[in-house]
């Protein structure tokens, strides 16, 4: 049995729901537990312990938002050299356009030597005022969707070996 960690924080509930998708997606393939975790829930342990992983961040102030740079910061030094090659992919929340965010997972996750196995999602809110962004979000069904694709790909992936 392989284990597809899925991390995630969500502040106004957007990326709860595009991990969430991503974990519904990913429960269908046998062979593969997936495990969703929020960020400040997941450690070392849990890194450690799976063979591929999933991590959905809001992208916040132009960057990663600080619950899920705290669980990058508490599981780093603990992962390093010990599961590099393993696949992982990235979705990102974002208001505007979410790529700060991404790089900063993909810089991480370059220092773990993780093999990126499918292109980023980055699911756009367009939440611009201070009230938008702070009110909760409904992601749409067709980017739901795609999260849910991915969640499926990735475990089909390990479970066959492929990555």
């Amino acid at each position: 049995m392989k284990t597809l960690l899925i991390v995630f924080d969500s502040v106004t509930g957007g990326t709860r729901q595009v991990a969430e998708a991503a974990a519904l997606g990913a429960a269908g393939e046998p062979g593969v537990e997936r495990r969703l975790l929020h960020a400040d829930e997941a450690g070392a342990e849990d890194v450690l312990a799976a063979d591929g992983y999933l991590f959905a961040t809001p992208e916040m102030l132009a960057a990663l938002s600080g619950r899920m740079k705290h669980f990058f910061d508490r599981t780093y030094y603990a992962a390093l050299d010990r599961i590099q090659g393993r696949p992982y992919a990235v979705l990102v929340c974002a208001g505007s356009d979410g790529r700060n965010a991404l790089r900063q997972v993909e810089r991480i996750a370059a220092g773990w030597r993780l093999k990126a196995v499918a292109e980023p999602i980055i699911v756009c809110t367009h939440a611009q005022t201070s009230e938008a962004i702070a009110a909760p979000k409904t992601i749409p069904p067709d980017a739901l969707r795609q999260c849910e694709d991915l969640g499926a790909a990735l475990a089909a992936g390990m479970a066959m070996g492929i990555f």
